[in-house]
């Protein structure tokens, strides 16, 4: 007998035996029999548990002016023409989608200030349908955070606020929101890193959680949970041309910034008291700087200011804010942009040979201190007059303004791209010169209007 034809009957015996034990129940059928407690993971009680909280936010935005009628060849005068007889300007409204999670029984809404910025509507879906407008409660640019608040007496879902300071580099996350407009879309990861900067447009945000789990256009605004369920952060970016690069800002910033904008609407600007300057290479050799370390060079602290009260002396180079490196004075005055008044940060003070920690409580910048900052950095005393801008008073002699032939009776129509229209404005605008060694300025002389770069002192 071959051996072929042995192997044959045998794989004929082995397959009778196995139909027979399937006939008689001696084979189990997974499909059947699995246990269904056994697919229920932790991913998916957190988002059975939070997912009702999270919103599909939509934004209307009503752009006046411009031409629709564009596509007559560039000829100006039938533009003109079904412009001015058929069409007066008529206002266009565009839309935009993003993201956003329920955090209290009174239905705000915390999502980024990015995705309702020059909204004129606000409208929020839920996940069961539900569809409302919602109201802007506050929002902030430094910190990319903005509440809203659901405009109806219906009882929403929502979840409260976890914990972020104990995260570990590794542990599972979960990401839920609106990519694309494709509702309640579920992605997983782990945290990749914390405490990381990233640039996005003209502003550098500090002190973002890292992750893999996918964050496409849309979900920002959207939760990053745990593996509990728990809030642990709110979805922001996408790093440009990157896969598996997402960064969300942690949630124990958030909170500070949502009570503040609750109760007042904004965040007030902070400051601690201290002017900084670049640290060069000639300052690091007699301050005997580590070439491994980077900061910035304190060169005067204010009396009774938070600095003061902390004994930071002139001389001190800052390192670090709450964990986060100083790169240079405009670094440090970036990461102070995002804090709220009397937080408590955490100082890394290069002094006498080794780094210390300091900790200094911020407070809320006086008028007057800003006013001081103004004229100190511009080298102008300014006047706000009717109909916009800031006349020049005085000039300060060898300031920068000075040099450049800025001259009393000038009006200074704007700083850094932004319009200078009521007090308000430049305040922002001077505390946004902070650090910095010049500014674009846009300046009134007569009829004529000039775009010229002064140096700060």
């Amino acid at each position: 007998m071959s051996s072929g034809s042995a192997l044959h009957r045998n794989g004929l015996r082995l397959l009778a035996v196995a139909l027979l034990a399937a006939g008689s129940g001696l084979v189990q059928r997974p499909a059947e029999a699995a246990d269904p407690f056994l697919r229920r993971t932790p991913t998916v009680r957190a988002v059975e548990q939070v997912g009702p909280a999270v919103v599909n936010i939509t934004t209307e935005q009503v752009v006046r002016g411009g031409n629709p009628f564009r596509g007559f060849g560039g000829n100006p005068t039938f533009e003109r023409f079904f412009r001015d007889f058929f069409v007066p300007r008529a206002p266009r409204t565009t839309q935009s989608l993003g993201s956003g999670v329920v955090i209290d029984r009174m239905r705000h809404v915390l999502t980024n200030e990015h995705v309702i910025t020059r909204a004129d509507r606000i409208f929020v879906t839920l996940a069961d349908g539900r569809f409302f407008e919602a109201n802007l409660v506050g929002a902030d640019p430094n910190n990319d955070l903005a509440v809203l608040r659901v405009e109806t007496d219906e009882e929403v879902p929502w979840i409260a606020p976890g914990d972020s300071d104990d995260l570990m580099v590794g542990e599972p996350v979960i990401a839920i929101g609106n990519p694309f407009g494709l509702s309640n879309t579920v992605t997983t990861g782990v945290i990749s890193a914390q405490n990381r900067s990233i640039r996005a447009q003209d502003r550098v945000y500090h002190g973002f959680l890292q992750t893999d789990a996918s964050i496409n256009p849309g979900n920002s605004g959207g939760p990053l949970l745990n593996a509990a369920g728990e809030l642990i952060g709110i979805n922001t970016a996408i790093y440009g041309g990157a896969e598996g690069i997402g960064f969300a800002i942690p949630i124990d910033a958030a909170e500070r910034v949502v009570r503040e904008l609750i109760r007042k609407g904004e965040i007030a600007p902070v400051w601690l008291g201290l002017d900084l300057q670049d640290l060069d290479e000639q300052i690091s050799e007699v301050l005997e700087v580590p070439e491994r370390l980077t900061g910035a060079l304190v060169s005067r602290v204010r009396p009774g200011t938070p600095a003061a009260e902390a004994e930071i002396a002139r001389g001190d180079v800052v390192t670090s804010v709450d964990g986060s490196g100083v790169a240079n004075a405009r670094g440090f005055y970036e990461i102070l942009e995002r804090s709220t008044t009397g937080q408590v940060l955490a100082l890394g003070v290069w002094r006498e040979g080794s780094v210390r920690e300091v900790k200094v409580r911020s407070e809320e910048i006086s008028d007057e201190a800003v006013t001081e900052l103004g004229e100190q950095m511009l080298g102008m005393h300014l006047r706000l007059v009717p109909g916009g801008g800031f006349a020049v008073r005085e000039v300060r002699r060898q300031s920068g303004a000075a040099r450049i032939g800025i001259e009393a009776g000038d009006r200074l129509l704007g700083i850094n791209g932004k319009a200078l229209d009521g007090e308000e404005a430049l305040r922002r605008a001077v505390l946004d010169l902070r650090g910095r060694a010049r500014a674009l300025i846009v300046v009134q002389r007569g009829r004529g209007r000039y775009h010229v770069t002064v140096p700060l002192g």
